[in-house]
């Protein structure tokens, strides 16, 4: 159906990319989402934006190195999306997943319900270390 407005998605969300985002979600959205603390609403793309996404989620600290897999498919009549990034902040590594629920209306997400995991950090070593997937860095994020 849609799959690639959910990469695109995806992928404005690695980049930190304000503008794409902007194209792809209607002004007027029905955003709901749940991060580890605390759940977000919003009805206006642009407080999604700069008020959710890149104002709290990943702020300017942080340091996306990579956008490690994106999942995409049709679930009845709504897409999903999965992705993990692999962001630093500071010297601290994490991966960050993201589960995504969203609606198409000519070509942008009018409808769009989120989880994320929160930030989980990739240590160094241990059995119960989390572990990530090695993956390229990102040319078009600025690295």
């Amino acid at each position: 159906m849609n799959g690639r407005i959910g990469e695109e998605f995806a992928r404005a969300v690695a980049g930190k990319d304000r503008g794409a985002l902007l194209a792809l979600l209607e002004p007027r959205i029905d955003f709901r989402a749940l991060t580890p603390g605390r759940p977000w609403e919003a009805t206006e793309s642009v407080e999604v934006v700069d008020g959710i996404i890149l104002g709290h989620w990943f702020g300017p600290d942080d340091r996306v190195e990579a956008l490690v897999q994106v999942t995409t498919g049709a679930m009845a009549d709504r897409e999903h999306l999965a992705y993990r990034l692999r962001v630093r902040t500071g010297d601290v590594l994490y991966l960050v997943e993201q589960q995504v629920y969203y609606a198409v209306d000519r070509g942008r997400i009018p409808w769009l319900r989120l989880m994320c995991s929160g930030f989980r950090p990739l240590c160094g070593g241990g059995a119960d270390a989390p572990t990530a997937p090695p993956a390229e860095p990102m040319p078009w994020a600025g690295n």
